[in-house]
């Protein structure tokens, strides 16, 4: 398995991130919140995409609804 591709909140294109998620590679996404640095990792299994925070692991079903998930979080560049 490769190394995950590891990228700071805001730094990566959407599109990007969602390719790079299709294509098998993981992401972890740096993050700050509350003044401290989380790390949440992104994948996908071919049927469902994941968000595995410290806290939760968000299942999305679409691409839509990741896309959506993406962006509201502020994990992928504007």
């Amino acid at each position: 398995m490769a190394e995950p591709l590891v990228v700071d909140a805001g730094e990566m294109p959407i599109d990007e991130m969602l390719s790079a998620l299709q294509a098998g590679r993981r992401l972890v996404v740096r993050t700050e919140f509350l003044g401290a640095e989380h790390e949440v990792t992104l994948r996908y299994d071919g049927d469902v995409y994941y968000c595995d925070t410290p806290t939760r692991l968000h299942r999305h079903p679409t691409v839509e609804e990741m896309r959506g998930c993406l962006e509201k979080q502020g994990y992928a560049a504007e």
